[in-house]
């Protein structure tokens, strides 16, 4: 074991502070990372503070991490110390369900095991996240970073990126269909990226008309303001596919007018209650889905690394010290923020 600086929560009221992790010494196997950035998800801040009431204290978070490889395990054969590599949302899964044996570790049968707020398997010991200096993980867990990519603005393709882009993938979302995105930040802004690089005519829609200008930067066609009702029948039944990135409990039934026969909605931001439920006339009308999709397998994180490399696909980022991450969880309260925190590791070493 050796220990290394790091930033956790220590209750769901208090800020993170600093604090010693251990980690363990790499067995055959596993790759030690000295971590460069770690990107701040929306959910960090919902375990730090125990929103969903599944916490284990003390919590070091951290999903979204890019670090260059400093030690390798005797058996690890796909990466060399000096690599830039990647660890994601998860650190294991059981490897022999359906789900494992097929690529699809993050709906592993026996729960996969997160990157932080959760148990290593097999033990009562917490994983502790990217806030910290380095990470130790099953070469099967890590992804390898294209070289072209701007690496800060890597980081939160290991969440908000794999996230849009496995349902775009999974529903073969392709040039000639109309798909449209709900939601713009940190899901959305990637997912407007995502289905404009695999040739798809992309719709922004927002309540906010504020933001269709950033939309088109991004790459959008169009800006669909959902709160305007005219514009909305207008596009009734206009839409192959839609991305529905919104973070919270909402009303489906307006967004699935807006499918055309067998078209799909897949969600991947709320995970609390949707109420109202869809109208049984909006899905048996046209033969719609509604469906949700969660984060990627290993190798779909990998080939969605090699698709951004390809497309040179990254994420707008705010760069911020450790020390000011307490006041960018704030910010993250009021959506401020275009479009993703990632902090900068160094910071934590000069602390």
């Amino acid at each position: 074991m050796f220990k290394v600086k790091a930033f956790a929560a220590h209750s769901a009221t208090s800020p993170l502070t600093p604090f010693g992790v251990e980690r363990r010494d790499p067995g055959p196997h596993d790759v030690r990372i000295e971590i460069l950035y770690c990107g701040v998800c929306h959910s960090d801040l919902h375990q730090a503070r125990n929103d969903w009431s599944n916490s284990l204290y003390p919590m070091v978070p951290g999903h979204e991490i890019v670090g260059r490889v400093a030690e390798v395990g005797a058996h690890v054969t796909r990466f060399n110390a000096g690599d830039i590599a990647a660890v994601g949302c998860m650190v294991d899964s059981c490897r022999r369900c359906e789900p494992c044996e097929a690529g699809l570790e993050q709906y592993c049968a026996e729960g996969c095991t997160l990157t932080y707020n959760d148990r290593e398997r097999g033990s009562k010991n917490l994983t502790f996240g990217g806030y910290s200096e380095q990470i130790v993980v099953e070469e099967r867990f890590v992804v390898k970073v294209p070289a072209n990519l701007d690496l800060k603005a890597t980081a939160p393709l290991l969440c908000a990126g794999i996230t849009t882009y496995s349902p775009l993938r999974h529903w073969k979302v392709g040039p000639g269909q109309s798909v449209g995105i709900i939601g713009l930040g940190g899901l959305g802004h990637m997912g407007v990226k995502f289905a404009k690089a695999m040739g798809a005519r992309v719709t922004m829609i927002t309540t906010s008309p504020e933001k269709g200008k950033d939309a088109l930067r991004l790459g959008a066609d169009e800006v669909l303001v959902s709160r305007d009702a005219e514009a909305m029948a207008r596009r009734r039944g206009a839409f192959d596919f839609l991305l529905n990135t919104i973070p919270v409990g909402h009303d489906l039934n307006p967004y699935l007018t807006l499918l055309k026969t067998d078209g799909a909605m897949v969600l991947v931001g709320a995970l609390t209650a949707l109420e109202p439920a869809p109208m049984g006339h909006n899905l048996i009308g046209g033969r719609k889905t509604v469906a949700g999709s969660m984060i990627g397998g290993m190798a779909e994180t990998q080939e969605m690394l090699d698709f951004c490399g390809k497309h040179n696909i990254v994420s707008d980022v705010e760069m911020i010290r450790i020390g000011e991450v307490n006041e960018a969880y704030e910010r993250l309260l009021k959506n401020d923020v275009r479009y993703r925190f990632v902090i900068d590791m160094a910071s934590l070493k000069a602390s």
